[in-house]
């Protein structure tokens, strides 16, 4: 990409061609922050994942997104819901990781306008130590989960509309 801002697309996991998706999640510096990612990742894998990001969509109106910049995949994410909560994932290849806040912005002001999510949460590995970037935005630390066999660290953040802004609401 030029030093231009790249135009930001949020699209369905269905529209990357299969070999980006295989090669973003089979590159080592991702899968060392991602303790549910074992074993190799093949097509099978692949068209499965996909197959169950499409099936979130079903079953809930929303989920992961492919992120496109300029019309290249640059990596997935969004909002799937977990029991009550809506938690907020975002994994980029490594070198668009600069694209992390302006995707984060956009999928929360999408949050935001969507009366089915009063507030995010985050769950992040225990090997992630920048942190900083999600106190900045107001997430508050909600403790340890336990996700699929693995310890995750918990945050959470509100999501006003603009509406409960302007009445005095916080959620």
């Amino acid at each position: 990409m030029t030093g231009a801002v790249p135009a930001l697309r949020f699209a369905r996991l269905t529209e990357v061609p299969l070999g980006d998706l295989l090669a973003h999640m089979s590159d080592p510096r991702l899968r060392a922050h991602m303790p549910l990612l074992t074993g190799n990742w093949g097509e099978a894998e692949a068209r499965a994942f996909v197959a169950a990001k499409e099936a979130w969509w079903a079953r809930d109106g929303l989920g992961h997104w492919a992120f496109l910049a300029d019309g290249q995949y640059v990596g997935w994410g969004g909002f799937q819901k977990e029991g009550e909560e809506w938690d907020y994932g975002l994994v980029l290849r490594p070198q668009d990781f600069g694209l992390g806040q302006r995707i984060t912005r956009a999928a929360l002001d999408f949050a935001r306008a969507d009366p089915r999510i009063p507030f995010v949460t985050f769950l992040l590995p225990p090997s992630r130590r920048n942190l900083g970037a999600l106190h900045r935005m107001g997430a508050q630390s909600a403790g340890r989960q336990d996700h699929s066999g693995a310890t995750f660290l918990k945050y959470r953040l509100d999501t006003p509309s603009a509406n409960d802004l302007q009445q005095g609401g916080n959620s």
